[in-house]
This record gives structure tokens, sequence and C-alpha cells, in this order.
């Protein structure tokens, strides 16, 4: 399970055996979210409001490394 990053207590990454369309899981504490990376669309997700947020702030700024991690390690 590749971690891309930890940012504000949220933990970045995606699993060894992924499929498309492209996305990151998201953790913090218990909580989960699972978010495509070229739409932000949010698949599943079990943040309070608020953290979804900052997850989107932080993607939004980190999302071509997240693009180029996933492609490195998928090719």
């Amino acid at each position: 399970m590749p971690t891309l990053l930890i940012a504000d207590g949220f933990k970045f990454f995606f699993y060894a055996n992924e499929h498309e369309p492209k996305h990151i899981h998201v953790s913090k504490g218990n909580d989960y979210a699972k978010i495509e990376l070229n739409s932000f669309k949010v698949v599943s997700n079990f943040m309070k409001p608020k953290e979804l947020k900052k997850i989107m702030v932080i993607m939004k700024k980190h999302n071509d490394t997240f693009e180029a991690k996933w492609d490195e390690w998928f090719s």
C-alpha cells in the first residue's frame, strides 16, 4: 500500500492492486474517503464535511504528484 502523503493528519494512499479510474484513498483515524484523481469525484466518504474540504484542498495542490505516482506504480 504505497503512501503518497501524510498531511494534517490525513494519509493519502492507494493499494498495490488498484483499478481504473485513478483514485486515492484517504484516512484519518477511523474515518475514510475514496476520491477520483481527475474529477475529484467523491466515491466513498465517511469524513465530516469540514475534513472533506481540507482533503480536497490538499488533493488539488498535490494532484499532479499523485497522478505521476499512480502512473509510475502501475506502468
